[in-house]
């Protein structure tokens, strides 16, 4: 009986397609919701440190006194979480993958703005020009 099952089992596998896609010759196909790695935006970020509260691996590292925004690739699950908790959108999740890491060292280490400080408008440090009489 179970030669009758094998031989089912190959036929239907010589004259079907592979269930799996060949990756290495045709891309995979990326939708809006796909998580591939996470991305910021420097010049947004504020230094609230709300993305390494929330996230779960302890992968990013935010310095507010150097202005640093670190993350360690080798420990980011791409949970998206931390793009979910920025309150400013500064990350985001971007659809392309890594390529494959070889050796430990996966830190990306970005300068930030920070804070940006509010001026007192120009206008309202003049005094107002009297006209002449």
């Amino acid at each position: 009986m179970t030669i009758f099952q094998m031989t089912k089992t190959v036929l239907k596998s010589l004259f079907s397609r592979p269930a799996t896609l060949m990756y290495p010759a045709k891309p995979a196909k990326k939708t809006a919701n796909t998580r591939g790695h996470v991305e910021i935006d420097p010049a947004k970020c504020i230094t609230c440190r709300m993305c390494q509260r929330k996230c779960p691996t302890q992968a990013i590292c935010v310095e507010v006194k150097e202005k640093t925004w670190q993350i360690d690739q080798m420990r980011c699950v791409v949970c998206a979480v931390c793009v979910d908790a920025c309150p400013t959108k500064c990350l985001t999740m971007d659809t392309q993958y890594r390529p494959a890491m070889t050796a430990r060292g996966g830190l990306e280490k970005f300068t930030v703005a920070g804070p940006k400080k509010k001026e007192p408008a120009a206008d309202a440090a003049k005094p107002a020009d009297k006209p002449k009489e």
